[in-house]
């Protein structure tokens, strides 16, 4: 592109010696040096402290008052509102869709792990092994801003926020103590918020020294149901397109009692007892089709699971001389996720014949119900009992209740450091300690296997009939213990120093350095319930019933360091440039655990991968040729070390596919284990630790940005920035769409796999990190503001938002993949255009008013086709018909907020607001693809809630 072009050639004139004017594209959030008596700043993206105005790079800033004006509950949900986030995770996600507890950010689209997010500019422990972070462990109410820096790879914080930087900065220097608390409600039932704050301070830094500040903070969010909301209450939705009748078909053939399939050679029938015996589906949430009783398991999930959160801040700064100060901070913070969905949906076997061997298996356990409840059917059928090569049943575990899953995260991030002068020098030094631990614990639902079987072998329950009491028959075999513990944790020592070097025409050079030394831990232990220490013997000790039998230990960690340099140059009056590099180095990853493949056979602990180092830099510019105009650019490099987990992870069960036809066929001999129709496969991940040929190489990056800033009067201003993104050697696993509909990857990555669980061979697929794409993203941000005078008080209006120009994925044989306003084959969607528009009036200084409207652009649903079985036709009688294909457009999303904030009581502020002031249900979706068990709409990019009312005190004392 012409932009790239240009910062390419300015790059290496500027390293060549020549023209310093010709450096306009940049790096790093600056603004002009300014006199000593003016008060310098650290501003996000910079280790030179410098007076805070629009600098060099794109920094968008929510104040403390654009928080409250926001009306969110959590930093999740204020980061979510920003027309700069896409791809982020939600707390949707984590029913069933993956998200474990997790709320992430994701700065335009790339992606979680692209993105940085800090706490008062210093990082904190990730959730997992690379650098993305769990935003719920942040208390919103210790926050008093919030900086974004949009462009990425910065030299201060290390060379893997190829996305950009978000800097939670927490108060300080408060004296006050004050009192907030916030009451949410939606007009309709389901996802009430309840939030409580406590904060006080001691001492006025500026004239007792030191200061010392503390908080408490306690917030909850009910859960809310699918049953409660209309849009999304069952699997079977009806809507119409293009003047017919249709519904989604989003049923399982898991079921209560279990749907039986029995095999001949000549044949293949499924039934069910129900149906047979009691002439319809009697069970809650079942339905009749097709000779099976079908579940409704989107009717029982939850669409936004229930929160709670306790978080302490406390932090205090001292004085220890005239330029001396000594800081410290500490944050400890609970959060649990409680997730409920749809009961365990288990494929169990009686007994099955392999197709290739012709050994047949038999799981006596069963035996003896099945003898007694499906044999008897048989002939009615036209089955003779003694032609069945296989006898497999479709269980659903609903006598034990919906899964439900308490995912819980106790973090604590601790800071020490001291800020002085020495010889000219602004210098700094801390150490942080950050670490958290995810439990992932089973409340209901999830069974022992062996119990489960034991109950069936002795009688007590027949998964093949109804059973009066079942819930407190399978009681004994109902999971309540931790199925997950993971521990992560940084330890970071780093300092720096900075100081006015030289003096140019238009004023003095400063240079900033420093350097950073991290040491990164791991530790991921899973139930015993899976699998156990064994060479040759995976070592089952149990089975895991609506869960993911087969994960593993692994207890691994790495050291890192870095050292950057950035030099400004206030080249003119007029002209800044800056140049900064950055050289980052990791270990090799020291495992330190045995791990087994899916035969049993061990893989050793020690190093594993290889040590990556790489130099990065970036140029920066500011130009402003008048005091109303400023132009301003960067150019810049940037890497991604792999993360421990692609390393390391060992081989791991990850839950089903999505529906798809059969990846191989006949002659191939795997063909055999293939499912009728469109039928859901077995996942299997594991790491890379290769060394040397096949090792995982680092991802690498090159950014750019343009721009520019107009403010003609102090009434107007507008920004416009574009900036682009290219990515190379990106560490991915092929998507279900590639491993499951592409032959040659078929053949590479499906394989047969003993399951634990039904104890027969399975087709599964096989997932590793590869560095396997290239990708490219390009986008323009904007911001306008006007302000002025009316007859009834002083108006605003900023309109912010996100244009996005290019969304490409390109993989080596498999091809370019767009996804600007289409589902990739990742199941996630950009949208074009993210916007926010908010209108403000205060009327006097006790009364202010604000409304903001929030839109997504409309996208492409993804394509159904009759393989996948998820949209039915109507007929004429009202009547499901069959399966059909289709290709329909999901429509914009447009939200409208009010609030209305009064100041009449001295020290007492009430703030009222309504969220989806119109009511907005979210737009229809065929199906959501990647968020969670939700349906009808998407989850991760809508709000369910519809409207909702909000009520928040404040009190200084």
């Amino acid at each position: 592109m012409m932009v790239e072009t240009v910062l390419a050639r300015s790059v290496r004139l500027v390293c060549a010696g020549g023209l310093m004017a010709l450096g306009m594209q940049a790096a790093v959030a600056q603004t002009e040096a300014a006199p000593d008596t003016m008060t310098r700043v650290e501003i996000t993206g910079s280790s030179i402290k410098r007076i805070a105005k629009e600098g060099s790079l794109p920094v968008q800033t929510l104040t403390r008052a654009d928080i409250d004006q926001s009306g969110v509950n959590n930093v999740a949900d204020l980061v979510a509102q920003l027309p700069s986030m896409q791809g982020f995770i939600t707390s949707s996600a984590s029913v069933n869709g993956g998200g474990a507890g997790v709320q992430t950010a994701s700065v335009h689209a790339l992606g979680t792990q692209y993105t940085l997010v800090l706490l008062n500019g210093r990082r904190m422990a990730p959730y997992g092994t690379g650098s993305a972070v769990n935003l719920a462990s942040i208390p919103l109410a210790a926050v008093e801003r919030v900086e974004i820096l949009t462009d990425g790879a910065s030299t201060l914080y290390g060379s893997d926020a190829i996305a950009g930087v978000i800097n939670f900065i927490l108060k300080k220097n408060q004296r006050d103590l004050i009192i907030d608390g916030t009451l949410t409600a939606p007009e309709k039932s389901g996802g009430h918020t309840t939030t409580f704050s406590i904060s006080k301070g001691f001492g006025d830094f500026d004239t007792d020294g030191y200061n010392v500040q503390l908080s408490y903070s306690h917030d909850e969010q009910k859960a809310l149901n699918a049953s409660q909301r209309s849009f999304a209450n069952s699997g079977v939705h009806r809507f119409s397109q293009n003047g017919k009748q249709y519904a989604t078909w989003q049923t399982s053939i898991n079921s209560t009692p279990a749907n039986v399939e029995v095999v001949t050679p000549n044949d293949d029938v499924v039934l069910n007892t129900d149906l047979l015996n009691k002439g319809g589906c009697t069970q809650a949430n079942t339905f009749s089709r097709s000779g099976a009783c079908r579940y409704d398991y989107a009717a029982t999930v939850q669409l936004l699971p229930q929160l709670k959160r306790d978080s302490v801040f406390a932090n205090g700064t001292l004085r220890l001389g005239k330029d001396t100060t000594l800081f410290s901070e500490v944050v400890l913070s609970k959060f649990t996720n409680t997730a409920r969905y749809a009961a365990a949906a288990q494929p169990l076997t009686v007994f099955s014949t392999d197709p290739v061997t012709g050994v047949k298996t038999v799981n006596n356990n069963y035996l003896g119900a099945y003898n007694s409840s499906v044999v008897p059917l048989l002939a009615g059928q036209g089955v003779n009992p003694a032609d069945v090569t296989d006898a497999l049943l479709y269980y659903r575990g609903a006598d034990a209740g919906g899964r439900t899953d308490e995912y819980r995260t106790d973090a604590a991030h601790i800071v020490v450091g001291v800020d002085s002068s020495l010889g000219g020098w602004d210098v700094g030094a801390a150490f942080t300690h950050s670490q958290n631990k995810q439990i992932d614990t089973a409340v209901a639902g999830y069974m022992s296997g062996n119990k489960f079987e034991e109950l069936v072998r002795t009688g007590a329950y027949n998964p093949f009939v109804s059973n009066p009491g079942a819930a407190a028959t399978l009681a004994p075999a109902v999971l309540q213990q931790e199925l997950d513990v993971i521990k992560s944790k940084i330890d970071v020592v780093s300092a720096h120093a900075s100081r006015e070097v030289f003096t140019l025409p238009g004023g003095s050079a400063a240079l900033g350095m420093g350097a950073d030394f991290t040491r990164q831990s791991y530790k991921d232990n899973p139930s015993r319930i899976a699998m156990g220490p064994g060479p040759g013997n995976p070592g089952w000790t149990d089975v895991e019933i609506g869960g993911g039998t087969g994960s593993q230990a692994l207890d691994a960690s790495r050291n890192n360091w870095g050292g950057f340099a950035e030099l400004l140059m206030p080249v003119m009056k007029d002209l800044e440039v800056t140049t900064a590099v950055r050289y980052d180095s990791y270990d090799a990853v020291d495992k330190k655990n045995v791990s087994y493949d899916s035969s049993g056979n061990p893989s050793p602990s020690g190093k594993v991968g290889e040590d990556v180092a790489k130099a990065t830099y970036k140029l920066a510019a500011r130009y402003t040729p008048t005091q109303s105009l400023l132009l301003r650019g960067s150019y810049g490099t940037g890497f991604k070390a792999p993360t421990m987990n692609n390393v390391a992870d060992p081989l791991k069960n990850a839950g089903s596919s999505n529906a798809f036809a059969c990846p191989v066929k006949a002659p191939d001999p795997r063909a055999v284990y293939c499912r009728p129709g469109s039928s859901e496969y077995g996942l299997l991940d594991r790491g890379n630790p290769a060394t040397g040929a096949g090792s995982l190489q680092a991802e690498t990056s090159k950014q750019a940005t343009l721009g520019f800033r107009l403010e003609p009067t102090t009434a107007i201003s507008f920004g416009l920035d574009m900036w682009d993104v290219k990515l190379k050697n990106q560490i991915r696993t092929f998507s279900q769409d590639q491993l499951f509909t592409n032959p040659v990857l078929a053949n590479q990555w499906i394989a047969v796999y003993a399951d634990p669980i039904q104890k027969s061979n399975v087709l599964v697929a096989v997932r590793s990190p590869l560095n396997l794409a290239s990708s490219h993203f390009r986008g323009l941000d904007w911001d306008t503001t006007l302000r002025g005078n009316t007859p009834i008080g002083r108006a605003s209006v900023n309109w912010t938002g996100t244009y996005m120009l290019k969304a490409e994925q390109d993989v080596p044989g498999v091809g370019l993949e767009k996804s600007i306003g289409r589902f990739n084959s990742y199941d996630d969607v950009v949208f074009r255009v993210v916007s926010k528009l908010v209108f403000s009036l205060k009327t006097s200084n006790k009364l202010s008013n604000s409304l903001t409207l929030n839109y997504r652009s409309g996208y492409h649903d993804k394509p159904i086709t009759e393989d996948d079985a998820a949209v039915r036709s109507v007929n004429a009688d009202g009547s499901i018909g069959g399966v059909v294909a289709m290709d329909r457009d999901v429509s914009s999303y447009t939200t409208a907020d009010y609030q209305l904030k009064l100041d009449y009581v001295k020290n007492l502020t009430i703030t009222a607001g309504i969220r989806n002031l119109l009511d907005k249900d979210p737009p229809f979706s065929v199906r959501n693809s990647g968020g969670g068990n939700q349906v009808g709409y998407d989850g991760r990019y809508t709000d369910p809630l519809g409207r909702t009312f909000y009520l928040t005190g404040t009190y200084k004392f």
